[in-house]
């Protein structure tokens, strides 16, 4: 029996819910109970705005339209946000609306970003800057002991450095010497010296000729330890070298001018090719043309490239002048200039494809003595750039003879020359 009221018989007084006509209360036709299953649980989704979505409903709460039962999960999360830029009716990716319902991503802070890549950038300068000192630190060869040089005289204003170019085969195979002629000869012999004072009036390069007439003093040999008493025996300049080495060589300069050398530095024939090609040659503007078969020069007037291999031949070349030994020392002069102002440019200095091979090339075969820095021999390649430009002077030593083949110095020009180096004065002194 069906305890539902029957609907078809439009019977007003017997339907439930819509009153009845006895006064008493139909107990006997309560609607039996009917338990609601729980709903699945769902996956969030947005609900269409165009389906009437109340955005005000909040999960049951009271008083934002119909609330579910007690237990009743819709499986909607009223916290999420949805859409990209729009409110009410945006829809994702919409624009305008409340800036509430907006989860967009934070503005670049582009002064962080500079910061951070200056920072890195600093770092990495710093880095490589220590670790190519200590590079280059370890390639100097400081193998002269000037402590080994005796009655030395007082030190003056500036720093004097002793520059010298030897003929040393050292490390060139047979075909480089016969590239260079520079013959086969045994040991190593001075082929230019040079002293370079570096003041406060602008540097001064004196080219000593290998023949100037000089005394060999007492010294110590720097191999032995050994006194050898001087006995005013004159020799030519580049003998002292040749006798007891770079020692005995600062010895006898300044014991023949009278001036304190601070710092030696010497380069072979091999390693003033090499950094000739480093650098990709010198430009030279040679103001007229000489040819010399002794040395392989071979040059026409005007300005030109040199490679490695000339510019040996143009250093060396002392028989094609008519002045033989002092016009070779002004074109060493030149040279030189012209190499360092080559050399110390930004596009050599900052340009590490070719300043770490011209700094090895250099560098492997310089012989310095043992307080040198590599400040100190920056310092000195600074300064041989500045001597054509500016305050800087170039000058051969004052010469007032010939004796038996030997360069006389001239003594009054030669005293006056040091005192004014020792106290750092300008150089008026006119040499040869």
């Amino acid at each position: 029996m069906n305890d539902w009221p029957d609907r078809r018989t439009g019977d007003r007084s017997e339907r439930y819910g819509r009153g009845s006509a006895s006064p008493q209360p139909e107990s006997a036709r309560a609607m039996p109970h009917i338990q609601r299953r729980p709903a699945p649980p769902q996956r969030p989704t947005v609900p269409p705005q165009s389906q009437g979505y109340d955005d005000r409903y909040q999960g049951g709460q009271p008083g934002y339209g119909n609330s579910p039962e007690p237990g009743y999960d819709s499986g909607y999360n009223t916290g999420q946000v949805y859409g990209g830029g729009g409110g009410r009716g945006g829809g994702r990716g919409g624009g305008g609306g409340d800036a509430g319902y907006v989860q967009g991503r934070p503005p670049v802070d582009w002064r962080r970003r500079i910061k951070l890549g200056a920072l890195t950038l600093v770092v990495v300068l710093l880095v490589v800057s220590v670790s190519t000192y200590f590079w280059a630190d370890g390639k100097l060869k400081r193998e002269v002991d000037l402590a080994k040089v005796i009655e030395r005289p007082e030190a003056g204003d500036g720093t004097n450095y002793l520059i010298v170019g030897s003929d040393s085969r050292e490390g060139m195979s047979a075909e480089d010497k016969k590239r260079l002629r520079t013959g086969s000869a045994e040991g190593k012999r001075t082929d230019s010296m040079m002293i370079l004072h570096d003041g406060s009036n602008g540097p001064t390069l004196v080219s000593l000729p290998r023949d100037s007439q000089v005394e060999i003093p007492s010294f110590k040999g720097s191999e032995s330890g050994k006194m050898f008493q001087g006995t005013g025996r004159q020799v030519k300049l580049n003998a002292a070298y040749a006798e007891d080495g770079p020692e005995l060589l600062v010895r006898t300069v300044e014991f023949n001018t009278g001036l304190r050398i601070d710092h030696y530095v010497e380069i072979g024939f091999g390693g003033f090719a090499q950094i000739v090609d480093a650098i990709g040659g010198v430009e030279m503007d040679i103001p007229k043309a000489f040819k010399d078969k002794k040395s392989g020069a071979d040059f026409q007037a005007g300005k030109q490239t040199l490679n490695g291999e000339q510019s040996l031949a143009f250093v060396r070349t002392r028989y094609a002048f008519a002045g033989s030994d002092l016009d070779r020392t002004k074109n060493q002069q030149k040279f030189l200039a012209a190499l360092a102002s080559q050399t110390a440019t930004p596009s050599t200095i900052l340009n590490p494809f070719k300043l770490y091979p011209t700094m090895g090339a250099g560098l492997d075969t310089l012989i310095v003595d043992k307080d040198m820095s590599l400040w100190s021999l920056a310092n000195m390649f600074f300064a041989m750039k500045g001597v054509t430009g500016g305050d800087g002077t170039s000058m051969n030593m004052p010469i007032s003879g010939s004796s038996g083949g030997n360069l006389v110095w001239d003594k009054a020009k030669v005293k006056q020359l040091v005192q004014q180096l020792k106290n750092d004065e300008k150089v008026t002194v006119k040499g040869n």
